[in-house]
């Protein structure tokens, strides 16, 4: 099991405007102050637990063993909500119980959860409606200084999480969809080289064709520079997904197209 470093990630919906942030490094400063920060992106879409769980799924495993990854996207914030901390065998997570954690705890069942119950380990506030910098900051602050996993409170076994898409076979044709747009507007489906290769295999053609709102995308191209200003065109990505893309712009914009959009192979 790992033991953590001092290397605290933060992932918000907070912005940068207010000083939500910068009360939370405070906070973890103050307990530990050797720790050290990373910011994810404070920039997540207000209240989307999905988008936030997509960017923590991208990057987690890229940091050293030992990091703490602390990430507070709330809407529940002050309900009933279970505050969380985890460990599987390299990494820490705290995060509120509404999903957040979803794919990290479908790539490893055997990840150790339990609820911050531990009043040590938390700031009292006269409210309830800032838990990120009162509870999840004080809990990662006091797990770099080496306090026990088990002293934050009691297991738990039943995490909330929501529904993974995945692509769905139809005929000679798998359908999957967009799960993320970047800030260049390009369209990330959950289609895999997996699935490209199943496809191929399945229609004996080497390039498959890729139909999106209308749009036909014949095969994958290998960089960005292949691409086209205007005609959409795919490829798989350095994560392992079929990324469709316009070259130097915007197809999310260009296209109209969003989150969810169906994206078929065949």
């Amino acid at each position: 099991m790992p033991h953590p470093l001092g290397l605290i990630t933060l992932l918000t919906d907070f912005g940068d405007r207010d000083s939500f942030v910068a009360s939370m490094k405070g906070v973890i400063l103050t307990i530990n102050p050797h720790a050290t920060f990373v910011d994810l992106s404070h920039h997540v879409p207000p209240h989307s637990v999905e988008d936030a769980a997509y960017l923590l799924k991208s990057c987690y495993r890229y940091f050293p063993e030992g990091t703490v990854h602390v990430a507070v996207v709330d809407p529940g914030v002050g309900s009933a909500r279970r505050p969380l901390i985890a460990k599987n065998e390299h990494y820490f997570f705290l995060a509120p119980d509404n999903g957040l954690l979803t794919p990290i705890l479908a790539e490893d069942s055997e990840m150790e959860v339990r609820e911050i119950e531990n009043a040590d380990y938390r700031l009292t506030s006269p409210g309830h409606t800032f838990d990120g910098r009162d509870l999840f900051a004080p809990a990662a602050a006091w797990l770099t200084k080496q306090q026990p996993f088990e002293s934050f409170g009691r297991l738990v076994t039943d995490c909330k999480t929501f529904t993974i898409s995945s692509p769905k076979r139809e005929a000679m044709a798998l359908v999957g969809e967009i799960v993320h747009v970047d800030r260049f507007g390009n369209l990330i489906s959950n289609l895999t080289p997996h699935h490209v290769k199943e496809i191929r295999d399945a229609t004996k053609r080497p390039n498959p064709l890729i139909l999106i709102a209308g749009h036909t995308i014949d095969g994958l191209v290998g960089s960005y520079q292949e691409g086209d200003a205007r005609m959409p065109r795919a490829l798989i990505n350095s994560n392992g997904q079929l990324e469709i893309f316009l070259k130097e712009a915007s197809a999310a914009s260009l296209l109209q197209l969003g989150k969810k959009e169906a994206v078929r192979l065949t």
